[in-house]
């Protein structure tokens, strides 16, 4: 069994402290909430069964740290080009790169996110794919909604997703929130 070393930012958002986790080369590997962290760790271990993982907390900021800080400031498309790397299955690996490539400020539904990947009747497979995702924000969970355009669940909070949302929306339309 190797062992993976990652190290660990946090950060205060309007949202909360957040927790970013990277690799030595710099990508990035998990982005979750500060009251969320024992289950990104859970959820870490999950990803990356037959290795061993190691935190180390630092206060370098990384460039993925830098580029979600100005995304909060403003500079929403500054998280497409953060590089990431996740574990996962082949399917989850697939979910992600499709939620990659959701405009920010845009909503798609379940339905739609598993007819883009070729696999329409694996809504439910989809969902629990998007549950899984280990790199929030920047792999965007939170621009999926439901078929009926509610917003559903989000693992950092519904009130997060909806700050999320607003935050995107209003930079993208030219205006602040």
């Amino acid at each position: 069994m190797a062992t993976l070393r990652f190290l660990l930012e946090r950060s205060p958002t309007p949202l909360g402290e957040m927790l970013v986790v990277t690799d030595e080369q710099g990508l990035l590997r998990a982005l979750d909430w500060g009251d969320h962290e024992a289950d990104m760790r859970k959820l870490l271990r999950t990803h990356y069964r037959s290795d061993a993982v190691e935190l180390r907390e630092t206060r370098r900021a990384s460039n993925a740290m830098q580029a979600m800080l100005a995304y909060f400031d403003g500079d929403i498309a500054g998280i497409d080009a953060i590089p990431v790397q996740t574990g996962g299955t082949d399917f989850q690996r697939a979910v992600w790169a499709a939620l990659r490539e959701i405009p920010c400020g845009a909503t798609i539904s379940y339905l739609e996110l598993a007819t883009r990947i070729g696999k329409p009747l694996a809504v439910r497979a989809v969902g629990m794919a998007n549950h899984a995702n280990p790199v929030s924000i920047v792999v965007p969970c939170h621009r999926v909604i439901g078929s009926n355009r509610t917003l559903t669940g989000y693992g950092g909070g519904l009130h997060r997703k909806r700050w999320l949302l607003e935050h995107e929306s209003g930079y993208r339309q030219g205006r602040l929130i």
